[in-house]
């Protein structure tokens, strides 16, 4: 009898992991192909081999990009050199990127940087880079002095409501919202809470005053981006396939208002300047980012999200390609017709719309 019962609780077991498993390979895409989508004026930029994971754009044109991100379970073109942020001026004829030094003081030798923001205060310029030294979590604000293509530090920001943060954008010269794409920071539990499907990530505000959760209830709560008029945060959920948008209040409370549904893994977003439409570096086949095949490459694709607040918002393919060119893109963004995509690990592409 014991034994009967024994058996059946192992079979309940394996029919419980059996549909942890394909519902794990649902939400990665693990069956999903690429039809290409081309741009015509593109080339790779040179320099960029080890992934941008993201980029951001001032007005003016000048473009930052986090470089060199390395995390447990995802491959690594240079795992043993430091990341960085390079910048690019778009207003040049033939862009062409440059790292940036950064202040004495500062820890070059561990900087694995990951979301990026910008906030122009009068006349200054502050850069947010989430980073990960030594698989820790922090939130590094720098000061950008543009003769001199150099970042002060300014200050570290570590905090119990932050323990896994993927992405951040700024709303002030000390404050700014991040998302938690994990609730642990130990990544044997971030694996099993993955697994498991917990829907335990958030979004944190952040100022010197007061921290707080201000949304819940993501699977993997990742990009994050503000509207134009600044009524509105998107946040991509990248294991659910969604992009949430949420209603700021003045308390800098979230509310959510509506959820787009897509069928790819989103990554960063940003906003279109000119129109306001919403780009997403996308996933479409999120399990090759896991199980890295030099011959069966991740693929990348960037969507253009139009009146996302409409009742049918419309959504077209700006680029896609099955890895050929470019691997697992995370990120696309726009300025005066010049298209800058960035991935993971791999290599970025400029454009000219």
């Amino acid at each position: 009898m014991g034994r009967l019962v024994g058996l059946s609780l192992l079979g309940i077991a394996l029919a419980l992991l059996g549909e942890r498993l394909l519902a794990l390979r649902n939400r990665l895409k693990a069956s999903s192909a690429v039809e290409s989508v081309d741009l015509p004026n593109c080339h790779l930029i040179k320099g960029i081999e080890a992934g941008a994971e993201d980029i951001d754009i001032l007005p003016n044109g000048l473009a930052f990009l986090s470089v060199g991100l390395k995390c447990p379970g995802l491959h690594s073109f240079a795992p043993d050199k430091p990341g960085g942020i390079l910048m690019m001026d778009l207003k040049d004829e033939k862009p062409r990127a440059l790292e940036l030094r950064i202040s004495r003081g500062f820890n070059l030798a561990s900087f694995n940087p990951h979301g990026i923001s910008t906030f122009i205060d009068d006349d200054t310029v502050y850069l947010f880079v989430v980073n990960h030294p030594e698989s820790k979590n922090t939130v590094e604000i720098f000061k950008f002095e543009e003769e001199d293509n150099f970042l002060l530090h300014l200050k570290t920001i570590k905090h119990e409501l932050l323990p896994s943060v993927s992405d951040i954008i700024a709303v002030g010269p000390t404050h700014f919202y991040a998302t938690n794409d994990h609730y642990f920071s130990d990544p044997f539990l971030k694996y099993l809470e993955t697994y498991l499907n917990l829907h335990w990530t958030n979004v944190v505000y952040y100022s010197p005053r007061e921290v707080k959760v201000v949304a819940e209830g993501f699977d993997s709560a990742n990009g994050i981006s503000i509207s134009p008029d600044k009524k509105y945060i998107y946040v991509a959920d990248t294991l659910a396939h969604e992009i949430h948008v949420l209603e700021k209040h003045p308390n800098m409370n979230l509310t959510q208002l509506k959820v787009l549904k897509l069928d790819t893994l989103v990554d960063n977003l940003s906003i279109d300047p000119s129109s306001g439409d919403i780009l997403v570096g996308c996933h479409p086949n999120g399990q090759k980012l896991f199980i890295y095949d030099p011959n069966n490459p991740p693929s990348s694709e960037v969507l253009r999200i139009q009146n996302i607040l409409s009742e049918k918002p419309v959504v077209t393919t700006v680029y896609a390609n099955n890895g050929s060119v470019l691997q697992g893109s995370s990120v696309a963004s726009v300025y005066d017709r010049k298209l800058l995509i960035g991935t993971l690990y791999h290599r970025a592409l400029y454009c000219e719309l």
